[in-house]
């Protein structure tokens, strides 16, 4: 039978475990090792079951209060070592308050969205308006309208992204805002439409998704010589250059009679200049002002339309469109 020198030394031995358990796992194996199903009181009360109920009493209270003794010594164990724990955490992870704090990071606009609000706010100073439209357009007012008839040639690189099932498509140029803007106002007209286009290229220089900005200016005794001096101060108070280098060429736009490309000064090496095209225009097609309501026995205008991406590449020396539009916060942090 379990005597009182027994009960001393399980107590002792439990104690001095309990002392030395240093972490909560070895708190668990000194608790399964004294209460466990096989721990030494649990042993104790199984052995009760031979006893007389008089040694049944005396050996249960004294198998209880070592369980409780010894409970309790493993309870406040576990608390020394979560506070232990608590403190260890707390030096580790200390807080210096005397350091600045952390900011959230700010963020920038776009690139592109720069080079356009730089663009409108030049052309509101020559007292040109900003329109806007639908980037899904109906195939009338973004081809037909503009003397791009079906079947026609001048279809071949714009005809792309149509929506299925219906006549429209995703604009290919924002030349059908200012079929819109012609439709419901009267001369004089003289206005931007910037936004986004869509058509079937893809490379250093095209992308299938990207910006243009388009002018138009409608009024009486407008000629090609004001076109090019519109555009000649639009590109030196853009890239902050009197000795821009653009020039001129001759060429065909359905929309436009006559009809003039726009290249402007891409690389200038050792003498060698390189352009780049960015802009198509010309003097508004007499046909195209009669589909808006517009006399042109009376009046007359210039369009153009300005690749807004490729302003951006040679304001900003980017040599790549695609850059653009990665979404790399490396290169896009540069603009900030």
């Amino acid at each position: 039978m379990f005597d009182e020198s027994w009960r001393k030394q399980v107590l002792e031995e439990a104690v001095r475990d309990v002392a030395g358990a240093g972490s909560e796992p070895d708190l668990a194996n000194v608790k399964a090792k004294y209460l466990g199903k096989e721990g030494r009181v649990t042993e104790g009360m199984k052995a009760m079951g031979k006893l007389s109920p008089e040694e049944k009493k005396a050996q249960g209270q004294m198998l209880n209060g070592m369980k409780v003794g010894i409970e309790q010594a493993i309870a406040g164990k576990l608390e020394s070592l979560k506070n232990t724990e608590l403190e260890s955490r707390l030096a580790a992870e200390a807080v210096d308050v005397t350091l600045p704090g952390r900011r959230q990071s700010s963020g920038g606009l776009h690139p592109i969205t720069r080079a356009q609000e730089h663009v409108e706010a030049l052309f509101a100073s020559m007292g040109f308006a900003v329109a806007d439209g639908p980037e899904i357009e109906d195939d009338e007012l973004n081809f037909t309208a503009l003397r791009m008839f079906p079947n026609h040639p001048s279809r071949s690189m714009q005809d792309t992204f149509y929506v299925e099932g219906s006549s429209r498509v995703l604009r290919t140029h924002t030349s059908p805002v200012q079929i819109r803007y012609m439709k419901s106002h009267t001369p004089p007209i003289r206005i931007i439409c910037p936004g986004r286009v869509y058509r079937v290229d893809h490379d250093a220089t095209h992308s299938p998704m990207f910006h243009q900005v388009e002018g138009l200016w409608v009024d009486e005794g407008i000629s090609l010589a004001d076109l090019k001096g519109t555009i000649t101060q639009f590109c030196r108070a853009f890239f902050e250059r009197d000795d821009i280098g653009v020039r001129f060429r001759p060429s065909y736009f359905p929309f436009v009679e006559p009809g003039v490309e726009i290249d402007m000064e891409w690389e200038n090496k050792g003498g060698e200049i390189k352009y780049l095209e960015i802009a198509g225009a010309g003097v508004v097609h007499p046909d195209v002002l009669r589909n808006v309501g517009i006399d042109p026995e009376k009046y007359s205008g210039f369009a153009f339309g300005m690749g807004l991406d490729r302003l951006a590449m040679l304001k900003y020396g980017v040599n790549d469109l695609r850059l653009f539009f990665e979404n790399d916060l490396k290169f896009l942090r540069q603009f900030r």
